[in-house]
């Protein structure tokens, strides 16, 4: 446990920002799946639909410092990629 008052705020910044961080990482991970499962539901014109907010969600969780800019970049990519090489003719 900390001893000294700074080392006590720096553990509650510590928490607050884990819970902040966790929350965010899910919310990616929720929003790629949903859109995985629309997919296989063959539902395009919803999961197209749903990549703005993907974007959104990976382009703020790396502007915070929640993951790496890359792999922000590497997740857009790749859900962008299985749309269009799914179904290419929607494009």
């Amino acid at each position: 446990m900390p001893i000294t008052k700074s080392a006590k705020k720096s553990l509650r910044q510590n928490k607050k920002r884990a819970r902040r961080n966790i929350q965010r990482k899910k919310k990616i991970k929720g929003l790629i799946k949903e859109v995985k499962k629309m997919l296989s539901e063959n539902k395009v014109e919803e999961a197209k639909k749903l990549l703005p907010e993907i974007y959104k969600s990976l382009d703020k969780a790396a502007k915070v410092g929640t993951i790496k800019k890359n792999t922000a970049a590497r997740k857009k990519s790749r859900i962008t990629k299985l749309i269009n090489k799914l179904y290419p003719e929607s494009n």
